[in-house]
């Protein structure tokens, strides 16, 4: 059987032609190969040079190989963090005509980290939260996705540094399995093999010495069912609120996005009485919000202000009598979306005097009125509308707003001078 490339890019069967493949991986030349740490695998796992790109080569059977790249590469269409498969090499044999098993290609993730080489020096307890917390993170983002991953692990995990925080991102897919959704005991199942492999792994690092002396590798262990089931509880609760408390749901999403996820879209549904909002997030990729927006009304946005305007069309819709997803008589979105804009929108905006807005452009002047919205909602323990917020935001915030602009300029001014 001739050697075969199978690629998700024309430009890669070139690239990796000149990898040596009629030798084993495991005795590859130093010239080949790239010397980047590597984690604990069942199989040999070397990293490579492919033109101008670091590439991982698995050796694998190539059932296995054909197997866990369609799977990558439907993680990688969900957008969900985890490595990118590029190819996957067959019909591998060796000078003396010897069969040797399939590769798997998968591009390597800049600035990760197996687990291991980031224990090389004692971690603290709190980064080694910090570690758990992105693990819990990336197993609720794959199930909320319908994939059950079968092997959860630190081993199968690479973590890269974000800001404060980490992210983990999936790197080995071979037990995994993609659903239209998952089970409870199906997610139950991974929760508990999640549990039992970092405990183990833990204990691992302890026998050699490398693990905090305060860390006990079990409570570490079952600590990540705990903060999986907080994640998984908020992202997919659903939430009746009195139709007047609006500020309920500003207040669900902020929670969401301060553990780390980004709404979308709320399927959000009037009780037939007209007297309360039925609630459920739906999270999504970066950068959806800025599109959605733009898509529906025009308005083009930075995407954490887009968030805020579509959460506020969003609730907006679920008020409107026309409003009936999935419902062919219903209004369509993009006329809601452009009554909104025409109706609420503007108005706000031009309510708000042009000479106090000065630089400000106008999605910036209606995210500072929700955020002032929710402030005074909390406040009075009820939705207090439009109207009364922008008048209070006109005579209250604006003014501070324009007196702390006008300091900076002149501090910008003396320093200038100087």
């Amino acid at each position: 059987m001739a050697l075969q490339i199978s690629a998700t890019n024309p430009e890669h069967p070139a690239r990796l032609l000149d990898l040596p493949w009629n030798t084993l991986l495991e005795q590859w030349p130093e010239k080949c190969l790239v010397p980047l740490p590597r984690g604990i695998s069942r199989h040999v796992v070397r990293f490579a040079s492919a033109g101008p790109e670091v590439v991982a080569v698995k050796e694998i059977t190539e059932r296995a190989a054909v197997r866990e790249f369609g799977l990558l590469r439907d993680l990688h269409r969900l957008r969900i963090p985890a490595v990118e498969a590029l190819a996957v090499v067959t019909g591998r044999t060796a000078t003396d005509g010897e069969d040797i098993e399939s590769a798997l290609v998968t591009r390597h993730l800049k600035g990760s980290l197996p687990y291991r080489s980031m224990f090389e020096s004692t971690m603290r307890p709190s980064t080694v939260k910090r570690l758990m917390d992105a693990l819990a993170v990336l197993l609720v983002r794959l199930h909320l996705a319908g994939f059950a991953w079968g092997d959860c692990s630190l081993s199968n995990a690479l973590f890269r540094r974000d800001a404060g925080a980490y992210a983990a991102y999936l790197v080995d897919a071979e037990t995994g399995e993609l659903h239209e959704d998952l089970s409870r005991g199906q997610r139950e199942y991974d929760i508990e093999l999640a549990r039992m492999n970092i405990a183990g792994e833990l204990m691992d690092l302890e026998a050699s010495g490398a693990l905090h002396p305060s860390i006990d590798p079990v409570p570490f262990g079952a600590a990540i069912v705990g903060r999986y089931e907080e994640l998984w509880h908020e992202l997919t609760r659903e939430s009746v609120y009195p139709l007047d408390k609006r500020h309920y749901i500003d207040r669900r999403v902020r929670n969401l996005n301060d553990l780390g996820f980004d709404v979308a879209e709320m399927r959000i549904e009037s009780s037939p009485q007209g007297d309360t909002v039925r609630f459920l997030p739906k999270v999504v990729d970066a950068g959806h919000h800025q599109r959605q927006l733009l898509r529906l009304t025009g308005l083009d946005a930075e995407e954490n202000q887009a968030r805020r305007l579509l959460g506020d069309l969003e609730s907006w819709m679920a008020t409107q009598d026309d409003y009936a997803p999935g419902d062919p008589l219903g209004a369509r979105p993009e006329v809601l979306a452009h009554r909104w804009v025409r109706d609420v929108f503007r108005p706000t905006v031009r309510a708000v005097p042009r000479e106090l807005r000065g630089d400000t452009d106008t999605a910036q002047i209606y995210h500072e009125v929700l955020e002032h919205r929710w402030y005074l909602s909390e406040q009075a323990g009820e939705d207090v509308g439009l109207d009364a917020t922008v008048k209070d935001y006109v005579t209250h915030v604006l003014p501070r707003s324009q007196a702390a602009t006008g300091a900076a300029s002149r501090r910008d001014e003396d320093d200038d001078e100087v």
